[in-house]
């Protein structure tokens, strides 16, 4: 029961089509959802990016969205939130190092409470970054839903660096 929310990594539902160049929807996605480990031409040709994203999120939810819905509401979702703005409410901003409490309880603000799931990681020894903040819905993306935690960030005083 733990995991029930728990949408990646689920069978159901079709593989990733990619989104023609032409579709609306190729630069939505482009502005709201920057593939930026791959370059310009890789990441509009071969979708990377929201190919991965797919596979392991929107097949979880394919009897309720279509591809195309998945990431309309993804987008949505996400600019809803708007958890850069967020954090920087609470003075979270690139560059600065905060516990991992300050973030969490940043992040909580918009949540109505519900905890998100931070991931962190060490790319220089001894110095965590954020690399992900997970909030979880129910499938239907109607309310939030307590995230199961990664444990991939000390949550006990290390300061996380915020790039």
């Amino acid at each position: 029961e733990k995991n029930r929310f728990r949408l990646e990594y689920c069978s159901g539902g079709t593989a990733f089509k990619k989104f023609e160049l032409q579709d609306r929807i190729v630069s939505d996605l482009d502005r709201h959802w920057i593939q930026m480990k791959f370059n310009e031409q890789d990441a509009k040709h071969k979708q990377p990016l929201w190919n991965h994203e797919y596979t392991r999120h929107g097949r979880c939810c394919y009897n309720l969205y279509d591809q195309n819905a998945y990431f309309l509401l993804a987008m949505r979702l996400k600019d809803k939130l708007d958890l850069v703005t967020t954090l920087r409410t609470h003075g979270i901003t690139p560059g600065t190092k905060h516990t991992f409490d300050e973030i969490k309880s940043a992040i909580k603000t918009v949540t109505n409470q519900v905890d998100p799931d931070l991931k962190c990681v060490e790319y220089t020894k001894g110095v965590q970054e954020l690399k992900e903040i997970g909030i979880c819905f129910t499938p239907s993306a109607d309310s939030f839903y307590p995230c199961r935690h990664s444990n991939t960030c000390d949550e006990k005083g290390t300061a996380i660096l915020y790039r």
